[in-house]
């Protein structure tokens, strides 16, 4: 019985200790953030002002920009990404591919890459006089170069192609360990039943990667929405704001404009609504109906 309680009380020590960094290194920031959220001022000299910040935040033509760009982001990346994780995953899943080792190291390379160097590296690549426009212009695909990092249209296709490169094999790997799991007598009964690739594909893949599907959809609207290291290196949000974030700005309302913390700490409460909107739609439409 003695022995029985020490175990016990070890473990609730553990528990409390994790519990009482967690509070003091998330969620008491969380909530001073929030707090700060209701005041204004410069430094230390802040004033509680109410709404006004959240008020400030629906009139502001700055935020509206952001958060519609930040949009756009979501409803085209993170789909484009999942679906060409999933297609390499499966490609890469054939017992008969040869090299498999190789192939699944390039795709899952560049997201271990550095944010800042790859986005840099990005900009001289897609720059009008860069490797992109020429390869583009000598296969006649396009008769003048592409204004990548001028043109608004093009501008935030290049960062949706940059987050597209940098983050599938990332989510790529997830899905290969989801079809590890999956027994090779499922496929090998569909094929006697048969059911061509594409029918394997929808009516068994997809529904054994459900949970895999739901999680990576999360996390990816997740970092979407906390977008900041490609534009900022990219496009500096630029041209004319077309390709800012709501995460840059929030830097800009921090250190690049007057300070105002206590606005950008209501900034940022939009990315945190956005992603609790999210991801309830997302449990809802992944999740089991009974």
């Amino acid at each position: 019985m003695n022995l029985r309680k020490s175990k016990s009380i070890i473990g609730w020590v553990f528990i409390l200790i994790a519990t009482i960094f967690i509070t003091l290194f998330y969620f008491y920031p969380m909530i001073q953030a929030f707090i700060l959220s209701f005041k204004s001022g410069m430094g230390a000299n802040l004033q509680f002002i109410g709404l006004d910040n959240y008020i400030r935040l629906f009139n502001d033509p700055v935020a509206l920009i952001a958060i519609r760009n930040t949009f756009i982001y979501l409803i085209f990346q993170v789909p484009i990404m999942i679906l060409l994780a999933m297609f390499f995953s499966v490609l890469l899943n054939n017992p008969k591919l040869k090299f498999k080792g190789f192939f699944r190291t390039a795709i899952f390379l560049p997201s271990v890459i550095s944010l800042v160097a790859y986005s840099v590296i990005f900009k001289y690549l897609f720059s009008t006089d860069g490797l992109v426009n020429q390869f583009l212009l000598n296969l006649s695909f396009i008769s003048e170069p592409i204004e990548w990092l001028m043109d608004p249209f093009w501008a935030k296709v290049l960062i949706i192609i940059a987050i597209t490169w940098r983050w599938t094999g990332y989510n790529m790997i997830f899905y290969l360990a989801g079809l590890q799991n999956v027994d090779n007598s499922v496929y090998e009964a569909a094929k006697i039943d048969g059911a061509n690739p594409i029918q394997q594909f929808f009516y068994i893949t997809v529904p054994m990667l459900k949970p895999i599907i739901l999680f990576t959809g999360i996390t990816s609207t997740i970092g979407t929405l906390q977008l900041f290291d490609e534009p900022m290196n990219i496009t500096k949000g630029g041209p004319g704001n077309e390709t800012l974030t709501i995460s840059q700005y929030i830097y800009n309302l921090s250190f690049e404009y007057t300070p105002d913390f206590g606005y950008a700490a209501a900034v940022s409460f939009i990315i945190v609504v956005l992603t609790v909107i999210f991801a309830v739609i997302q449990f809802r439409l992944g999740g089991e109906r009974k």
